[in-house]
Parts: structure tokens; C-alpha cells; sequence
């Protein structure tokens, strides 16, 4: 499996819980609290498939400061 894969299904689930509190401040914050009993199942079901290409366009970030660190880090190890 590839890496950004991996790096996608670890942060899947904290952009779903960020996505889902910013969706239910809008339900909850507004008059929408009237229908919070309807809107919320539909919030965690969006932010549930909005996650899982938000977290793979993140992953390739995060990726590339550990290399980005990684490849510093041994530069330096080799000029000692």
C-alpha cells in the first residue's frame, strides 16, 4: 500500500472530527437548531465523504516535511 495512502487513512479520521464540529457550530450556532434532529445524521454523513479526499490532498504535505527533514537531517550526518 502506498504511503501517502497510509499517511491518508491516519489523519482520515481527525479531518472528519475538525469537519464535523465546524458543521455542527453551523447547525447548532443558527436557527437551524430547529432541524439539528434532521441536519446532523446528514453533517456526519458529509463530513464523512468530505474527508476522504481532503485527507488524501493533505497527506502528500505532511509527507514531504518528514522527507524534506529526513534528507537535511542525514546531509548533515554525512558532512561530520
Amino acid at each position: 500500500m502506498p504511503v501517502r495512502i497510509q499517511i491518508s487513512l491516519l489523519i482520515y479520521m481527525v479531518v472528519q472530527g475538525a469537519l464535523f464540529g465546524i458543521g455542527a457550530l453551523l447547525v447548532l450556532a443558527t436557527p437551524l437548531t430547529a432541524f439539528a434532529m434532521q441536519l446532523l445524521p446528514w453533517v456526519v454523513g458529509v463530513t464523512a465523504l468530505m474527508s476522504i479526499p481532503l485527507s488524501y490532498l493533505i497527506a502528500p504535505h505532511l509527507l514531504a516535511r518528514f522527507e524534506g527533514r529526513f534528507a537535511f537531517a542525514s546531509s548533515i550526518n554525512h558532512r561530520l
